[in-house]
């Protein structure tokens, strides 16, 4: 009767442990520190750049599921979308928010929160943006990766010059409802100057918007192309791949999305390694560093990716 008791008594408190587990388990992954991802683009063309930002997270121990949780925001393109998602993420309170996509992710997040630390990835001067004071003391609760893509305009014109010398129009494809679209073209129209060449800017934010670009400037004799960096355009890479050879349009743009869809080629930085050192900064940030302290990290390598199979078919 006493060993009967005795094994009633164990099973009790077995299976009374047996039920705690779902609630403890709940509870650990409560206490996991919750990253915020928020994104201008959607995530099918992002899926590699969300690799190298899980890959810095990994190199500093956090992995996602297991002892972080990343709380991911994506705006598909439309940038309106954006100060409604950076305020959904200051609600849940996480611990910081990853800014990625451009500056007008990060400025969506800055005006959302001046507490939560957030680390930011652009391709643009994040001092002139008004993001930051200064590279190397930030201040404030920001911080992040500049790999400066859009400042290379210069560089991406004497390529096209090289591959079609004879070009003495120039296509410049931009969104026009990115924010910060106006500085990039100045520079470009200077850029354009600088080389003898005429600057023809196109406007495309839809993809019926991008047959329309193609067509004006088809009709204006346009040589090369040159792609504005902007998240509407990586998605569609394919899309602007098929036109740039329908066309015979040589075209060049900031990351190796358009080559590796097809394009020609593309001079930038590793966007991949930009979310991967992001990444980095978020995991000293979730182990107590303060981003005022953190400067704002710059490109040291740069990279011409060429496709070699359209660069045959152009010759």
């Amino acid at each position: 009767m006493q060993f009967d008791q005795l094994k009633r008594r164990d099973f009790i408190t077995l299976l009374g442990g047996a039920a705690a587990w779902p609630f403890a388990a709940r509870a650990e992954q409560a206490a996991m520190p919750v990253i915020g991802f928020l994104n201008s683009a959607s995530p099918e063309a992002f899926r590699p750049n969300v690799a190298g930002f899980r890959q810095g997270l990994q190199e500093a121990a956090y992995v996602e599921g297991k002892n972080i949780v990343i709380d991911y925001r994506w705006a598909g393109g439309q940038y309106s979308k954006l100060p409604a998602l950076a305020a959904e993420l200051v609600s849940r309170k996480v611990s910081v928010i990853a800014a990625t996509g451009g500056i007008p992710s990060a400025r969506s997040a800055k005006e959302a929160t001046a507490s939560i630390p957030i680390v930011f990835i652009t391709g643009n001067d994040p001092v002139n943006a008004g993001l930051v004071p200064n590279f190397n003391r930030p201040g404030g609760n920001g911080t992040g990766v500049a790999f400066l893509i859009n400042t290379l305009g210069a560089k991406r014109l004497e390529l096209l010059r090289e591959v079609s010398p004879g070009a003495t129009t120039i296509g410049m494809l931009v969104n026009p409802t990115n924010p910060d679209v106006e500085p990039e073209t100045m520079d470009m129209r200077a850029a354009a100057d600088a080389i003898g060449c005429e600057l023809i800017v196109v406007n495309a934010a839809t993809e019926r918007g991008l047959d329309q670009a193609f067509s004006v400037l088809v009709n204006k004799h346009t040589g090369a192309l040159t792609v504005a960096g902007d998240p509407f355009f990586s998605i569609r890479s394919k899309q602007l791949a098929e036109l740039a050879a329908r066309y015979s349009l040589p075209a060049i743009n900031p990351t190796r999305e358009l080559p590796d869809a097809g394009g020609l080629m593309s001079y930038g930085t590793s966007i991949k390694d930009a979310y991967r050192q992001a990444g980095i900064y978020v995991a000293r940030i979730l182990r107590g560093e303060q981003p005022a302290d953190l400067p704002v990290l710059q490109p040291t390598k740069f990279e011409l990716v060429i496709n070699l199979k359209t660069a045959t078919h152009s010759v």
